[in-house]
């Protein structure tokens, strides 16, 4: 008799299904793990915005919009958020709003919002 070298369709069906179910696992675990880091690369960066407008208002006593800021999203956030700033320089004390809103395969995740007195929302999400 003769030995043959191979495997069996029933073989690779079984290795075919155990890949399957491994997949089925494995990538929406990987989704999340990149969405949380898109949501940490959003949060440095409204640190970031938050830090700036901080080092303008101790030189002008007040802040700056967005467009004054010259604020750019970096690569890595693009197509993943929006962001707008409010200032309100007439208030008492003068304030600041970030808001980072999620769009695309990000916006599972929702926005985010950092003000000038430090609250972050969604607090789950900080």
């Amino acid at each position: 008799m003769k030995k043959h070298a191979g495997f069996t369709l029933t073989e690779l069906l079984i290795v075919m299904v155990i890949a399957a179910i491994l997949a089925t696992i494995a990538v929406p675990s990987y989704r999340e793990a990149v969405r949380r880091s898109d949501r940490r690369a959003a949060q440095s960066a409204m640190m970031e915005i938050a830090n700036r407008e901080r080092q303008v208002f101790v030189s002008n006593r007040a802040y700056q919009d967005e467009d004054e800021l010259a604020f750019t999203l970096p690569t890595e956030l693009e197509g993943k958020y929006t962001y707008t700033m409010t200032v309100d320089n007439d208030a008492s004390p003068p304030t600041f709003t970030i808001d980072f809103d999620s769009v695309g395969a990000q916006a599972a995740d929702g926005d985010l919002s950092l003000d000038s007195s430090g609250v972050k929302t969604p607090a789950e999400k900080w």
